[in-house]
């Protein structure tokens, strides 16, 4: 294996014609979404656990201005929002970031990113899972059902909290004078049954969510949609009520100091405000189960970051301006506020609220997981398995039946905080790949046409690529006929090949180009001018790198400033469009504030991953051995 095969890049129209051998072959997936349904999973998987549950943390930290945070992230979620459209309208499958970047930056990088996903689906639906556990059973014990502290928290957090909770009682505390996130622990631990010695403590709640959800999703996309749907419209309305309601406690006096903790007490609120907006991108996986991909797709991407940009804005505003933001810092503030002015009615409400909206989160993100997985088993990165499709059901059932073991497993034993800040790393990251993929692939915004995008696969008899004896790719006139069956008679190289739905490579969803060359200087001279006038004493700190005196939680900011450096100068020099540029300076500069613990967690995990790529994904890569690509024995089971 040459050094060169590790980048070898997977054609955009050969990408569509073994989309389209594949569905000749399985029949496909149901195709039943439209632009609204779309639209209501990205706000299904965008409102749930961040702004129920983290942002109560991130007001704390950052006070008032967290409202500004929202925004900020969500321009920088929105320049990759944009990349992810124009993909998305381009390569309409359900690879999502993985199909992007097997396009853009060859095999290697599509397995990293491919793995990576695993952490803001998976692992970050583990996340969830917690979290909707501690709502519920703080639901059911408001109505008087008591569930054990034991079967609803994990082992590690009763472990920690029976030694928290023991400390404080040998210093005369007792336990009704205990946090209650700590009595909880520790009543866990001391009322567990123990067998060998080993307590038996396990948040059963949360496993339970993910199996039920996941049965669903394993049933079909239909049904998915129409539960979806019917918690979107219910936390919808509920957060709506919560803005209403909310408006007319609101103390202006708690809106000062703006940001009490300056502008590195914000920043702390990064992990948390940013995991508030993850899920934008996941409904690009259900890219083939769109009546009308090209069109609706990018449109529902843009729709869901703008509506919930707006609520997440309004709810911050109404949140610090009701209670003090130091009061904040729980795992429920919208209910904890209404309890706060004794309306527990209310809270009770926002409560139940709380279980749907997470609940559709699970649903969405169980229903990407699978579909990125059969993407890569279609292209030999995973086992064959994973990318069967059920003949009566038309989902990834093997690959569904995996992502829900994955995530119910963990969550029975698994913490929400050493998650929550792994998912946001690894969901920038999918961002920044996904923002530099349209930069290799457009880099002056030019139409489809004029791009390397609007490259067709042509057969011919002559000129053949290493990777795919059939095909090349060619600069011409976009051809107008389909594509014909695998392993029918290559036909004439002058007549008009292509895939059928390719024929708007000229139409769809194209990031707008604006000239990095004219338009980043601005940008500097307006975050200077910005930073000039504020004058954070964090940026009066930021001294010490010149003189190369930096401890380790500063060699991401370091790292970062390079990066800069090197994008705005290839930026100005090559004309760049400006906006996939922004997208990787704002993805970089929020994964920057993560920690470099969390910098050497994410590293770990990649290295986990490139080690399952070498023992079996490059030699099975279908791109690499396209002999051995037999799709009929991988595709279907057709026997019922």
């Amino acid at each position: 294996m040459s050094f060169s095969d590790l980048f070898r890049k997977k054609p955009i129209g050969l990408i569509l014609n073994d989309a389209a051998g594949y569905e000749r072959e399985s029949g496909g997936l149901r195709r039943s979404l439209t632009v609204f349904d779309l639209t209501a999973l990205g706000i299904a998987a965008i409102v749930g656990s961040g702004i129920f549950a983290t942002i109560g943390s991130a007001a704390a930290s950052g006070g008032p201005a967290v409202a500004l945070l929202f925004i900020f992230t969500a321009v920088a979620c929105g320049f990759s929002a944009l990349c992810y459209a124009e993909f998305a309208s381009v390569i309409p499958l359900s690879g999502s970031a993985y199909t992007y970047a097997y396009a853009s930056f060859g095999e290697l990088f599509a397995w990293i990113i491919g793995w990576d996903l695993i952490i803001e689906y998976a692992i970050g639906n583990i996340a969830v899972a917690i979290s909707w556990s501690d709502y519920f059973c703080g639901l059911m014990s408001g109505m008087g059902l008591h569930i054990p502290e034991f079967v609803s928290t994990d082992y590690v957090t009763a472990l920690r909290g029976y030694y928290d909770g023991a400390a404080a009682i040998a210093h005369g505390s007792n336990l009704a004078q205990l946090a209650p996130a700590i009595q909880k622990s520790y009543l866990a631990w001391v009322n567990s049954p123990v067998v060998g010695g080993v307590h038996l403590i396990a948040n059963i709640p949360a496993f339970a969510i993910v199996a039920l959800i996941s049965m669903l999703v394993y049933v079909g996309i239909y049904e998915t949609k129409v539960a979806g749907n019917s918690m979107v419209i219910l936390k919808v309305i509920v957060l709506l009520l919560v803005i209403a309601v909310g408006s007319f406690y609101i103390k202006p006096g708690n809106w000062t100091p703006f940001a009490p903790h300056g502008l590195t007490g914000v920043l702390k609120g990064v992990s948390g405000v940013f995991f508030a907006y993850i899920g934008f991108d996941a409904i690009s996986t259900t890219a083939e189960e769109c009546r009308n991909t090209r069109r609706d797709l990018p449109r529902a991407i843009i729709y869901s970051l703008i509506i919930t940009t707006i609520l997440y804005v309004l709810i911050s505003m109404v949140l610090t301006g009701m209670v003090n933001y130091s009061e904040l810092g729980v795992g429920d503030p919208l209910a904890f506020v209404f309890e706060r002015i004794h309306m527990g009615r209310f809270a009770g409400f926002v409560s139940l609220a709380a279980i749907i909206a997470m609940a559709s989160v699970i649903l969405v993100f169980q229903v990407g997981q699978p579909r990125i997985w059969m993407s890569m088993s279609r292209d030999g990165l995973l086992p064959k398995a994973f990318s069967r499709i059920h003949p009566k059901f038309r989902t990834p059932s093997f690959a569904t039946v995996v992502a829900g073991l994955f995530v119910a497993i963990p969550s029975l034993f698994m913490n929400f905080t050493e998650v929550t800040d792994l998912t946001s790393i690894g969901t920038l990251f999918a961002f920044v790949l996904v923002s530099g993929g349209v930069l290799i692939l457009n880099p002056r915004g030019r139409r489809h046409r004029d791009g390397l995008f609007a490259r067709e696969i042509r057969y011919t008899g002559d000129e053949q690529d290493e990777s795919d004896k059939r095909y090349r790719m060619q600069d011409e006139r976009p051809p107008t006929s389909r594509i014909p069956d695998p392993g029918s008679p290559i036909p004439d190289p002058a007549s008009d090949i292509r895939h059928p739905t390719s024929e708007v490579t000229t139409k769809g969803f194209h990031v707008p180009y604006i000239n990095s060359r004219y338009a980043l200087p601005l940008v500097w001279a307006g975050v200077a001018a910005v930073l000039y006038f504020w004058n954070p004493p964090e940026l009066r700190e930021l001294g010490r790198l010149t003189n190369f005196t930096f401890d380790r939680d500063d060699l991401p900011l370091f790292l970062f400033i390079i990066a800069a450096v090197v994008l705005t100068i290839m930026g100005i020099v090559k004309k760049l469009s400006l906006i996939p540029v922004l997208g990787l300076l704002s993805s970089l500069f929020l994964m920057v504030h993560l920690g470099f613990t969390n910098w050497m967690r994410f590293l770990v995990w990649l290295l986990i991953g490139m080690t399952i790529y070498i023992l079996y994904s490059r030699k099975h890569s279908r791109l690499r051995h396209p002999e051995t690509g037999n799709r009929k024995s991988s595709i279907v089971n057709r026997q019922s």
